[in-house]
């Protein structure tokens, strides 16, 4: 377990603290739409950080293929019908380039600003000259609306339960995912980032921003910038 992430209930527990039978269980919501908006029919999605493979399952059925990659196997053996590669994101080198990459999951808010900087160097390397990354952010009130809960049709209740500075910018944010017949927590590192912050971060690592997606501007398309 990396330092300052934990995580809580029944089954394999990531690094990071994700309990592998939660993201079994977590419904699909709108992110393969938005997804599926912003990139060409058919594309190659290269999806960094696709755990189980909730939204890889969806963009298959949209005709996409995808290339999934997660660093736990665990959650890894759990995706069907793609292209899998286990390992850290910010080592990732596959020596190809891709028509999409996606770095969902608001892994951009890493608390680790050197992992923050790999991750986005990865997406800037594997994305083809005319491609573009998708990336999910924070939204604007993630660390201030606290606590609060998402009740979702299918009988899970997500809580976020607080989120308190730990220095260096960095919050530690304790969610709980409340299921029927069981409760999973987990503990981890975010780093917020204002709007200059994350497009002076995307800037280092080559790429710019080519349209927010949503209104709340938690979904970005970026390109690189030369």
């Amino acid at each position: 377990m990396r330092a300052g992430y934990a995580g809580s209930g029944p089954g394999a527990i990531t690094p990071d603290g994700c309990a592998v039978e939660v993201y079994t269980r977590l419904p699909v919501w709108d992110e393969p739409d938005i997804i599926a908006a912003a990139v060409p029919v058919g594309a190659h999605i290269l999806e960094l950080g696709s755990g189980v493979g909730r939204i890889t399952r969806p963009l298959l059925e949209r005709g996409f293929t995808v290339t999934a990659v997660d660093e736990s196997p665990e959650m890894l053996e759990r995706v069907r019908g793609a292209r899998t590669v286990c390992g850290p994101i910010e080592a990732l080198e596959l020596g190809e380039t891709f028509d999409v990459v996606m770095l969902g999951s608001f892994l951009v808010h890493t608390g680790d600003a050197e992992v923050r900087r790999g991750l986005l160097r990865t997406c800037a390397h594997h994305v083809a000259a005319n491609g573009c990354v998708l990336i999910q952010r924070e939204g604007p009130t993630a660390h201030t609306d606290v606590p609060r809960e998402r009740v979702d049709p299918s009988g899970l209740t997500i809580r976020i339960l607080s989120s308190e500075p730990v220095g260096d910018g960095v919050h530690s944010v304790r969610a709980e995912y409340e299921f029927p017949d069981g409760v999973w927590t987990q503990t981890f590192r975010s780093r917020p980032l204002s709007t200059e912050k994350f497009e002076e971060a995307l800037a280092e690592a080559g790429l710019r921003v080519d349209a927010y997606l949503t209104d709340d501007h938690t979904w970005v398309r970026a390109v690189p910038a030369a």
